[in-house]
Order: C-alpha cells, then structure tokens, then sequence
C-alpha cells in the first residue's frame, strides 16, 4: 500500500512513533494527528479526530459559506466537509489523490469533516515542547510544537468550525 507521508509505509511510521512514545512518560504524552494544507505542517488533537477518509464526490450546499465544500454521506451520517485551505485564508486548489477527508468530532460543532492536503503522521509530544502561537493563520491556531527543525502549528478545532468567524 502506498504511503501516507514521503514514500513511508504505515508501519514504519507507527514503529517510529511508538519508539518516540517510550522516550517520553505517559503522564506528559499528547498525541496528534500530522496533516499537510497549502505546504505547511498542521496537527489536530487526535483524541478529536473519529476516522480518515479518501476523496470522495461532495454535494454542494446551496447559500454555504465559501469555507464549506459540501456534505458527504459517511455510513449514511450526512457529514459536513469544510476546506481547510480556505479556512486557513490559503490559496484555494483542487484536491489531489494524496488529499483526504478527515473526520473530526467537536464538542461544540458536533461531526464535520476537514479536506486537507495529506495526512503525514501520529505525532507523540510532550506537554512542555507546546508553546503559544506568535499569531496568523486567521487566529486559527491553538498552539505551535516543535518537529526537528521546524515547527507544527495545531489547529484550534472550535475556531475552525466555527465558520462565521474569521473569512
């Protein structure tokens, strides 16, 4: 099967986490799940993320804002699909095979779905690498992590689906 992040299989990316995990306690441990949007590194809360799915075909809601692609029918859940490009005032583009649905449960919003770019990886942080965003993405961010040399800004879950704020 092919890989999710830069010619990678599932296995050794879960091998590598699981090897990341044991460097850190339990206690201090947060997960979450690595995407990709318009070439930059995001994460969402994975205890916040219910499933990921491919590409499929959205019926468009008529009077939506322009953030909202559609809705799906997940199982027969009638699913709300927000581009998160656009959420993110990036570029707007057309999906490629690499892009993906990715299902999310808030405790406000409820279920929607979140297109985004790629998905790359489960991340295992601890608490003290997350540091507070400098500003940007439409105050969209909750937080930054550092990832190697770069950095890893987590969406705010409750802003971005709150979609008469921001755009």
């Amino acid at each position: 099967m092919s890989a999710p992040g830069k010619d990678k299989p599932w296995t050794e990316l879960a091998r590598t986490a699981a090897l990341r995990a044991e460097e850190i306690a339990p206690d201090e441990q947060r997960q979450l799940l690595a995407i990709e949007v318009a070439g930059g590194a995001y994460a969402l809360p994975v205890e916040c993320v219910r499933e990921i799915v491919r590409l499929r075909s959205t019926t468009p809601i008529p009077r939506a804002p322009a953030d909202v692609r559609g809705v799906i029918s997940l199982r027969g859940e009638i699913v709300q699909v927000v581009d998160l490009r656009r959420r993110l005032c990036a570029e707007p583009s057309e999906p490629t095979r690499r892009s993906r649905i990715v299902v999310v449960q808030s405790e406000d919003a409820g279920v929607a779905g979140l297109l985004v770019d790629g998905v790359r990886e489960v991340l295992r942080i601890g608490q003290g690498d997350l540091m507070q965003p400098a500003g940007g993405e439409a105050g969209m961010v909750s937080g930054l992590c550092r990832r190697g040399a770069a950095f890893v800004s987590i969406i705010d879950l409750e802003r971005v689906l709150d979609l008469h704020a921001g755009s």
